[in-house]
C-alpha cells in the first residue's frame, strides 16, 4: 500500500489516497458511518463490501471541509485508541483438574 495513513498505537484510523487521490478513508463504527453519510452524502460513503459494513467510510476530499471532516476523524481516533485500551491481557484460566 503506497498511501499515507494515520495511526494511534500502531492502528490505522484514517488514510489518504484510498481508493484514489480524490478520496480518503476514516474508520468509524457502523452507527457513526450512518450518521455522517446521512448528514453529508456528497462527502461520505461506505467503503465497498465487508469493510464498508464494518464502518470503514470513504471521504470525497474535493467536497470535504475541515468543519465536516474534523468530527469523524476525532471519533475514529478515539474509537481506535479506546479499542486498544479495552483489550485485556491473557489471564491464567482455571482448570477442572481439582485434586
Amino acid at each position: 500500500m503506497n498511501h499515507p495513513d494515520f495511526r494511534i498505537a500502531g492502528k490505522i484510523f484514517a488514510s489518504l489516497g484510498v481508493p484514489d487521490k480524490n478520496w480518503g478513508m476514516v474508520k468509524l463504527t457502523p452507527e457513526q458511518q450512518r450518521t455522517f453519510v446521512e448528514r453529508a452524502p456528497d462527502v461520505f460513503k461506505p467503503c465497498k463490501g465487508a469493510w464498508g459494513r464494518q464502518g470503514y467510510t470513504n471521504v470525497y476530499l474535493p467536497a470535504a471541509t475541515v468543519t465536516v471532516v474534523r468530527a469523524p476523524l476525532d471519533m475514529a481516533a478515539n474509537t481506535v485508541a479506546n479499542r486498544k485500551q479495552r483489550k485485556t491481557p491473557n489471564v491464567e484460566r482455571r482448570t477442572s483438574n481439582a485434586q
